[in-house]
């Protein structure tokens, strides 16, 4: 079995520490191949870089059926592409959000998502909306950590662990969430420190996206996730058209 898991940013480190969690985690006999689009931004804070990776990350998909992967995750916690990745790929494709917030209702009542920066907060209490979590989600906080400042700031884990252990508090949540791809090397550390669950959305999608696979599910394409229509791109898009 091979999963493609796509870093949706185009940060070589990024990549590496998404790499290493989503291996680490896997059953024997399963590969994982983590890449990065050859375009787009260096990270997404923001609707307009989460616009502008979308088709990095789809070129990523149309690449990886070349490649004959069984299965793709989409490494950033807005799951940017998610819908048009699944109109396009053979196998299951799933978001790290999703995965995550999903698997964390299962572990108590409720949870608390800690995501990067302020600004980032209304998208996570949309995708929990969109993922039918809302009423388990109990609290989004900001560690007003760039999400490149994960892996160059030395106090980031720290910072990470002490908004994980204040939402815990604030929210009186049973499990935290971590909102951001760049966080999965923390998951493990910050667990052991606050005595509670802590859910790293890479691993869990991972996880989800082989059972889906042994499983032999894929997304339903009869209706809304049909492939798409042909159509003639221009301009930049041109070498996205679908015959």
């Amino acid at each position: 079995m091979l999963i493609k898991v796509i870093n949706a940013n185009t940060s070589p480190a990024m990549t590496a520490t998404i790499g290493r969690s989503a291996e680490s985690i896997v059953a024997p006999g399963v590969e994982v191949s983590a890449v990065s689009p050859a375009m787009g931004p260096e990270s997404i804070e923001s609707h307009y870089d989460e616009a502008l990776a979308v088709p990095g990350v789809l070129a990523e998909i149309a690449a990886g059926e070349q490649e004959g992967a069984d299965g793709y995750v989409i490494a950033c916690f807005g799951d940017p592409g998610l819908d048009a990745a699944r109109e396009i790929a053979h196998g299951p494709v799933v978001g790290i959000a999703e995965a995550a917030m999903r698997t964390a209702t299962h572990l108590g009542r409720g949870f608390s998502v800690v995501t990067t920066l302020d600004r980032s907060r209304g998208r996570t209490w949309d995708l929990a909306d969109r993922y039918g979590v809302s009423r388990f989600c109990l609290g989004v906080h900001a560690t007003d950590i760039a999400v490149l400042e994960l892996d160059s700031d030395p106090d980031a884990l720290k910072k990470v662990i002490s908004a994980s252990r204040a939402a815990a508090e604030a929210d009186g949540s049973d499990a935290i969430v971590l909102g951001c791809a760049g966080m999965s090397a923390f998951c493990p550390v910050i667990a052991s420190e606050i005595g509670l669950p802590v859910v790293d959305g890479v691993q869990a999608a991972v996880l989800l996206v082989q059972s889906l696979v042994q499983m032999g599910l894929q997304t339903g394409s009869m209706g809304e996730f049909a492939p798409p229509l042909p159509k003639t791109y221009t301009g930049l898009l041109r070498d996205f058209e679908r015959r």
